[in-house]
């Protein structure tokens, strides 16, 4: 699969991919898009960290990506 999804694919996948479902931002439908929803954590608006947080966790289990991150990890345990 291409690490960049189109418009289409994006507006094809489950709201349960997302990191941010509510607001379909964090798509997270294979590991390399797991690792560029770690690499953007940074953006996230302060208030959604913990469940992106969360959620990055989740779906790094699931497809076997290492999450080393220490801000994500701590945001996860709040």
């Amino acid at each position: 699969m291409n690490d960049i999804l189109n418009t289409e694919e994006r507006r094809e996948l489950p709201n349960e991919v997302f990191g941010l479902p509510e607001r379909r931002e964090y798509p997270m439908p294979d590991a390399a898009h797991v690792r560029a929803a770690e690499a953007y954590f940074r953006y996230c608006p302060e208030d959604l960290r913990p469940e992106l947080a969360r959620n990055i966790l989740k779906f790094a289990r699931e497809y076997g990506v290492d999450v080393e991150s220490p801000t994500i990890l701590s945001y996860a345990n709040e």
